[in-house]
């Protein structure tokens, strides 16, 4: 596999041009509000864009002996199925369980000792993909690293492993009774809504 970087700017200009970089008046998860709104979905459903990415993470971690890629469930699947495509590894997912964590099922098999790879779209708090670490760790596999497309934590995450975000953005939030978009009266938008 030959190594594929790619800068900061060209994934960020990737997801400009699958239409995963939104604009406008969003609510998150978290209850904030914010201008943009990353939906990378919009890029992986374009092979030509998830295989540049996925070769990318891939490139980061070619010499590891990675012997599994897991992505959480639902942004991380499609990328741990191109990544170990590159890698020429098995993939699997994570998903969650009865408990709230993130539990590799459906039958996949994760080997003692064998080296694997989280990777996953976009990441904030790190939350899914912590838990997906804690199950891979509790099942005896060695995590080797953490790959992910973008990075939006503003440096809040660390993984106790090695950490390889492709870019890096950081989105202005504010608190709904802060937020000065909503003083503008601009719009809330729903990004499901938005059909490119």
């Amino acid at each position: 596999m030959t190594n594929a970087v790619l800068s900061p700017e060209e994934v960020i200009a990737t997801f400009k041009e699958a239409g995963a970089l939104l604009e406008g008046h969003f609510v998150y998860t978290s209850g904030r509000h914010g201008r943009q709104f990353l939906q990378a979905a919009r890029v992986v459903q374009y092979p030509a864009y998830a295989g540049k990415l996925c070769r990318a993470l891939a490139g980061h971690f070619s010499g590891e002996g990675i012997e599994l890629v897991c992505g959480p469930a639902t942004g991380g699947i499609v990328l741990a199925y191109e990544t170990a495509r590159h890698l020429n590894c098995r993939a699997v997912f994570s998903e969650k369980d009865d408990g709230g964590s993130m539990a590799v099922k459906r039958g996949f098999r994760v080997d003692a000792g064998c080296r694997a790879l989280v990777v996953e779209d976009v990441t904030t708090t790190g939350g899914s993909i912590q838990k997906t670490i804690d199950h891979l760790r509790e099942r005896g596999a060695v995590v080797a690293g953490v790959g992910v497309l973008i990075d939006r934590s503003a440096g809040a995450v660390d993984f106790d492993a090695r950490y390889v975000p492709l870019a890096r953005l950081e989105m202005e939030t504010w608190d709904p009774v802060d937020c000065p978009l909503c003083e503008e009266g601009v719009r809330l938008v729903e990004p499901d809504d938005i059909v490119l």
